[in-house]
């Protein structure tokens, strides 16, 4: 599973034009679900969103986590987050989920994260969203739960020559 966070001071999400989930600071998690992911890795991502220090402390350093700050925090299911851009102009999905499979673990997370003292907000599986936000930072970060094992991680180095 794959998961961007954007520290936000505010965001909301809507559909046909209804706000469907809307929290104050935060933060704003786009969630893809990918081939082969569990309930394991729905845990690991739970886990690591809600306890990862990256909100300010009173001296400007990240060091508090969204359990220590607000409990906020809003999900929009994003299967794009599998975009697959190595070859031709028109990106692959290949490695998202089935839908099925997708609704599935989307549900799980939001029910863990919630179980797990979060304050749960969220937008439409498979809907057309419109999605809002006021970045904080800007902290933008992106989470992959294949890191927690590193198994599966592409492991070339890309080489940088300098300039001459």
């Amino acid at each position: 599973m794959r998961a961007l966070l954007q520290r936000v001071l505010r965001a909301d999400i809507k559909v046909d034009g209804v706000v469907t989930g809307s929290i104050g600071p935060g933060l704003l998690v786009f969630l893809g679900v990918g081939q082969g992911d569990s309930e394991q890795d729905v845990d690991y991502l739970v886990d690591k969103i809600l306890h990862l220090r990256i909100f300010s402390d009173e001296n400007g350093r990240m060091n508090r986590n969204l359990c220590e700050i607000s409990n906020a925090i809003l999900v929009a299911s994003q299967f794009t987050l599998y975009a697959c851009t190595r070859r031709g102009r028109r990106p692959g999905f290949d490695l998202a989920a089935p839908p099925d499979l997708a609704r599935r673990l989307y549900e799980c997370f939001l029910q863990r994260a919630e179980a797990a003292g979060a304050k749960v907000q969220s937008g439409v599986f498979q809907a057309h969203m419109s999605v809002s936000l006021v970045n904080d930072g800007p902290v933008t970060i992106l989470i992959d739960s294949l890191d927690k094992t590193g198994s599966k991680l592409d492991k070339t180095k890309v080489k940088i020559e300098p300039n001459n």
